[in-house]
């Protein structure tokens, strides 16, 4: 997968923060896509303290069926500090050189993190979407920034994902009475867009298996 340099990485805070800031206006919140999506990717990234490390480990599965076509992993030296909202300036270069990788270009990432749901709108999925010019999916685990109220408990229910005063993504029930997902769009896809394909990619679970499957993977070549 060939992907070309949006920007230099080796930036101070402030210069990342104005960076985010500039690049938040060019994510594309509707649906700009050739269909049909044929493939997905989940992206798992993960430190390690010992050596200084990022490590990106990318799964791609035939999509719908969810089948496991292709996997890739990438080191590399970690070269920005620990900021809060700008994780992605530590791991993005780690989840662009795994992308390289790939002999099957993924017609979709989801991301574990944070995308519109983020203090400047410009999370790692939103980075990532950008960079790779893929639609791209936010799929957290947690909030970041927002509150949401009266989310039903049956699989498919939303409720919005509010901050100040605007819908920045929903929190998502992808199974009966679990704790929910929380989604927001990370790149040329819309919302309801966005939903519709990760309750697609969790048939059984609470996390998309794109998500499942890297995490899996992450662990296993940690050993």
């Amino acid at each position: 997968m060939q992907i070309q340099s949006l920007h230099k990485w080796n930036l101070s805070p402030q210069e990342a923060i104005e960076l985010q800031k500039q690049l938040a206006y060019e994510v594309i919140q509707e649906d700009k896509f050739s269909a049909p999506i044929k493939n997905v990717a989940g992206i798992d990234l993960g430190y390690d303290a010992a050596t200084d490390t990022c490590r990106a480990v990318v799964v791609v599965l035939k999509f719908p069926e969810l089948e496991l076509l292709e996997t890739a992993q990438a080191i590399l030296p970690i070269q920005f500090p620990y900021v809060p909202g700008l994780l992605s300036f530590r791991e993005t270069p780690a989840a662009i050189k795994v992308l390289e990788k790939l002999e099957n270009a993924p017609d979709l990432i989801l991301c574990d993190g944070q995308v519109l749901a983020h203090p400047r709108r410009f999370g790692i999925a939103c980075h990532i979407g950008l960079i790779a010019d893929v639609p791209t999916i936010g799929v957290a685990k947690s909030i970041l920034v927002g509150k949401f109220e009266n989310l039903g408990e049956i699989r498919g229910s939303t409720a919005e994902l509010i901050y100040r005063n605007q819908q920045i993504g929903v929190a998502l029930r992808t199974k009966d009475k679990v704790q929910p997902v929380y989604v927001s769009v990370g790149h040329r896809l819309s919302l309801k867009t966005a939903v519709n394909y990760v309750l697609q990619c969790t048939p059984k679970y609470r996390l998309p298996e794109t998500t499942r499957l890297a995490d899996k993977m992450a662990s296993f070549r940690k050993k």
